[in-house]
Order: C-alpha cells, then structure tokens, then sequence
C-alpha cells in the first residue's frame, strides 16, 4: 500500500509539472525553430535574428511555466502572482530557469490563494479591487525577492551538480543505462516526472550552450515503442495483432507512447525488449553524435525531425537511433511473443493501464472492440454502470427526453452491468465500463461516452434511430420509465443538505465530506462512505460540466435506509482525475424513489448556463430553485 501511495504520488507531481509546460509547448516550438534556423549551425544563420534565442529561453519561456503553474493552483491572480515571483529566481540565474519556475509559479499562486481564504467575506463593499491589485504586487514583489536571494543560487547548484552528473555519465559511457529507468517509469506513467522535472531543463541548458542536447531524446524516443507493436503484427494473437498496425502508426507518427502500453502488460517480459531497445537507440545517439536543439513533443519521429539540428550527421544519428532502438525492441519482442502465451486480453491490459495512471486515459476507446451498424428497429437501450443508480439514470434521463422529442417510441432505461437484460439492443456506458458490458452482453451493439451530461453521441444516435426506426405499439406498452417506478421524492433535497463556498485539497476528501452528510442525514450506514471511495475508484464519477456524482456500489445498496441527496458548492473546483469539478451531488438511492429527482438535476446540468448559476448561487434556496426549475 505505501509503494502504491508514493506511486500515485509522483504520478501526480509528475502530471502537475506537465500541466505546467503542455500548454505552452507552442512556445517551445517557437524557440526551436528560430534556434533551429538562425544560429550560426542553423539552416540560415542570421546574427540578428539569432538574438531572439537567449532572451527567449531565459525570459519568455520561464514566465508561462510559472504563470501556468500559479495558475492551476489559483487561477488568474494565481498565475500572476507566480509570474512575479519567477522573475526573481530568472534575474537570479544565468541559465534557463525551467525548475526555478517550476517552483515559484506554484508556491506564488498557492500564496495568493490562502491569502484570498484568510479575507475572504472581511473586505468591505468597495475596496475589493484595491485590496486585490495590492495585495497580488505585494505578495508577488516578496516572493520575487525571496526567489532572487535564496531560490535562484538553490536552483544553480541543483542543475549544476546534475549537469555534472549527466557529464561524467557520457564521458564513461553509461547514459544508455538511464533506460533502465526512464523505459519502465514510462509504462508506469512516472516519465512526466522524470522528463519535465529533470531532462527538459538541463537540455535547455545544454541547447544553449551546446547547441542541441541528447537528454531531449531519452524519453521521447518512439523507436521501443515501434519495435514491440511491430512485433505483435507479426507473432500477436486475436485483437492485439489486428490493432497493433494502427497503434503503431498513432505511436510513431502521432506521439502517443500511451498507446503501446497495453501491449507491454499484456506479456510484461516485453519490458525487456523496452529496455534494451531504449539503450541501443541511447548508445547510437551518444556514438553518432546525436542530439536535439528543441523539445520534441510529443514523442512522434515527425518532431523529432523538427527538433533535429541542420546538418546531415544530426539527422543521421538521431534517424539511426531511433531506428537502432525499433529493431533491437522488434527482435527481442518476437523472441518473447514467439515462446510464451499471452495471459491476458487487449481490453483488460487498457483497463490495468488506466488504474495505473490514476486517471482516464486518452487512447483507451482505441482498444474496445469494434461495432458495427446500429440495428435496425431498436426498442430497447439501457444505459448501465456499476451501481445503476447514478450516473446511469442521469444519462438515461438526458437520452429519454431526445428520444421523446424525437418521436421515437424506445425504451430507455438504467440498470447495473451485472443487470443488463439480454435482449438490450443498445447499451451505453462509460468507457472504462464498457469491455464489462461487452462481456455481458456481447450481441448488443455498445456506445461508450466520457461524459453523460453532454455526450455527442446522444444526438448522433438519436439521428440513426430516426433514419431507421419502426414504431411497435407492444413495446411502447412495455415500456418502462422512472416515473412509473417511483414514489414522491418530495423531500429528498434538503436545504440542510445543500452546502454552498467549499474548498477540498482531493477529491476522496470531497467525496468523504458528501458521505458525511449522508450518514449524518440517516440516509445511510457508515461503511458506505467507503464504497462510494470504492466507487470512484472504479470508475470516476465525474460526469461532464463540471459536475460529480460520488455514490457507493452495487454491493453497498445494503446501506442504503433511505434514498436522500447532497449539493455541494465548490467554486474554485476540486480535481476528479483531472477534469475540474464545482458541483457535487452525494447520492443514496433506495428502490428506485431517487431516480426522479435525479432525471430532473440531470437535465438541469446538462445546460452550462444552469451549473454557471448553480455555482454562483448565494443561497441554498437559490441553487434548489435553479434544480427544481427543470
């Protein structure tokens, strides 16, 4: 258990330190190619536009790292604050201050905003942007002072002894050893954490005083990547070796190492081939000369090329090692793939995958398997998850009303996957679900969605049904809709139950606090608290526009006394696995006496307009009336 914490810990540093310089990579572009193209080994030498380089990585690029950083911390005033105070670790340093921003845009912004918390409700009408504009120049001037006295000089000896180490490691031969590491961090979702937190700043360091760095290419190297998927074309069985020629065009000229990982758990001795073909392209590129003048991201063989210095003996090294590293991976992955059996399936493999990544992944659909065409007179859709009474019966709700303005006589409605009728002709479910309900139901034609409040693929198969539907008079007497399996609900949301301006540091403290006030309302047992954790960690219950609905299992519907709710404000939001989240609704549903007024909060959140309102409620009342309204 404590491995799997500081795992899922340095997951999410290494994910914050991303977040800070994913969004400005197009200004990590910029510097590239200006680098790229008027330095003295450039493609166009120009002594004049070659000025733009030093002033670019040393003042532009450090100040979006640490705008962004305060930024994600404490928004806008956030992110100004933490663009004060890393000017004070740049003027402090001679050299690109990627880790010095890395720390003070976080630190400023984190600041400011317990500064806000300790004000807030004490300003007095009128004097809000006098104290806000003052108290943001104050505190950013401090930090900045602070960053140039005591950060800056921390940060210099820290790069420098790691520039020291990187050195002695290529002078006795021993970089290509780093991907006994950097292989196996990335199948673990650890690579962020090692790329931006150590690699991407003193490669910086090295392009600038070097001209191109080798570091740049350690992580972002598609080459084992390309000799594994390669090597399930060949010798893979069932779906891994059909989906593996398309996986590798998306790894290797789309970036995404993301998606071979997989196929790395599906037969983990393939991490072998990772490693060895990480240190044969590493040993190519330190034999060669090899190098980048940019950060390659993301990690396709295109970008690379981009990143290349421009002289032929760069391309040839880099393409040589790149190349080197596919062919060793390709030839120890067939030896593995050829003398053993693979244990597990394609769709299990992306599901471990994502619990290891802690969050939803962006190429997990790529590995669910294939449908087919819509069947023709469909009369039933069930909408399903693991509990069946939250965000399925929100999704059915949104899908029951378009199917009723559209004139379609179908019924919608929500179950548990283990309670999927077998003759469900659609089935719909999140995408971590739906290799489960495939399982359940493998005839029915499945439709996976990211986000149930709105999901394009409502309107696209509203679409379908009315290009192809007969009505059936029999089916619309079976059919079956909440409000003939529920009770009145009045009375399920409670003003002492709705609780406005809150602040959590994680979710699993959001959710607890939501569990809280359901036990305290006698609406259920204790232990359901931790099924609902149970649950979301399952599959995450945020469910689009900003909204969560943290419920317990299918097996804790035992602990449910009574259906009841909980709303709960969270202006500032709080992380659900990376998606931000200001609204949450607690939930214990009780045969079925819940699943009205859950329709109607289900409609009421569907439209932006109404969460902009709800989360800017002053009032319970308000942000009931808001509910009730729809």
């Amino acid at each position: 258990m404590a491995q799997s914490n500081i795992k899922v810990a340095v997951q999410k540093f290494g994910n914050f330190l991303s977040s800070m310089v994913m969004p400005n990579i197009g200004a990590f572009i910029a510097w590239g190619l200006i680098t790229a193209l008027f330095i003295p080994t450039g493609f166009f030498p120009n002594e004049s536009l070659a000025k733009l380089v030093d002033p670019m990585v040393k003042y532009l690029l450090p100040p979006l790292i640490g705008y962004t950083g305060g930024k994600l911390v404490h928004d806008q005033r956030g992110g100004v604050v933490g663009a004060i105070a890393t000017m004070g670790v740049i003027v402090g340093s001679d050299i690109p201050m990627f880790l010095g921003a890395m720390i003070m845009g976080p630190l400023g912004g984190y600041i400011i905003k317990k500064f806000d918390q300790f004000i807030e409700g004490k300003v007095k009408t009128g004097f809000e942007m006098l104290i806000n504009n003052f108290s943001a120049g104050i505190l950013g001037g401090i930090l900045a002072i602070l960053a140039f006295l005591g950060v800056s000089p921390a940060v210099d000896g820290f790069t420098g002894a790691l520039v020291v180490g990187v050195d002695w490691m290529v002078a006795h031969g021993l970089l290509p050893l780093t991907s006994i590491l950097i292989e196996p961090a990335k199948i673990l979702f650890l690579n962020n954490a090692i790329n931006h937190g150590i690699l991407s700043p003193i490669g910086a360091e090295q392009i600038r005083t070097n001209g191109q760095s080798i570091l740049l290419l350690l992580e972002t190297n598609p080459g084992p990547g390309l000799g594994i998927l390669l090597a399930y074309c060949f010798f893979g069985k069932g779906t891994a070796k059909q989906s593996a020629p398309g996986a590798a065009i998306i790894h290797f000229i789309g970036g995404i190492h993301e998606i071979y990982f997989p196929y790395v758990l599906m037969r983990p001795l393939l991490i072998i081939a990772a490693i060895l073909g990480g240190m044969s392209g590493v040993f190519t590129f330190v034999l060669l000369g090899g190098g980048l003048q940019a950060v390659a991201s993301p990690g396709s063989i295109l970008a690379i090329l981009a990143a290349t210095p421009g002289n032929a003996g760069s391309y040839v090294a880099n393409i040589s090692g790149v190349l080197v590293a596919a062919i060793v991976s390709f030839i120890v992955g067939s030896l593995i793939l050829k003398t053993g059996k693979q244990t597990e399936d394609l769709d299990e493999a992306a599901r471990k995958m994502q619990e290891m990544k802690g969050k939803k992944s962006s190429v997990a659909g790529s590995f669910t398997k294939q449908q087919g065409e819509v069947p023709a007179s469909v009369q039933k859709i069930v909408f399903a998850c693991d509990a069946g009474m939250g965000s399925s019966a929100m999704g059915a709700s949104l899908l029951r009303k378009k199917v009723k303005q559209a004139d379609l006589n179908i019924s919608v409605t929500n179950t548990a996957i283990s309670n999927i009728p077998s003759d469900a002709q659609i089935v719909i479910t999140q995408e971590e679900l739906t290799p489960r309900a495939q399982n359940k139901v493998p005839d029915a034609y499945h439709i996976s969605v990211d986000n149930f409040l709105s999901s394009p693929e409502y309107d696209k198969l509203i679409d379908q049904l009315k290009n192809d539907h007969t009505t059936s008079k029999a089916e619309e007497e079976k059919r079956v809709s909440t409000e003939n399996n529920t009770d009145s609900n009045d009375g399920l949301l409670k003003e002492e139950n709705v609780f406005l301006n809150q602040h959590f540091s994680s979710k699993e403290e959001a959710i607890r606090f939501a569990g809280s006030v359901l036990v305290k309302g006698g609406y259920v047992e204790e232990n359901y608290v931790e099924a609902m954790i149970e649950r979301d960690n399952m599959t995450s219950t945020y469910m689009g526009n900003d909204v969560a609905i943290p419920h317990g299992t299918e097996e804790a519907k035992k602990n449910v006394l009574r259906s009841g709710f909980t709303v709960i404000q969270v202006p500032e939001g709080v992380d659900f696995d990376g998606e931000k989240v200001r609204l949450i609704f607690g939930i214990a549903g009780k045969d079925g006496t819940h699943l009205e007024i859950l329709s109607g909060i289900a409609i009421t959140c569907s439209d932006m307009d109404n969460i902009e309102k709800m989360v800017h409620a002053k009032s319970a009342k308000e942000l009931m009336a808001i509910i009730q309204s729809n």
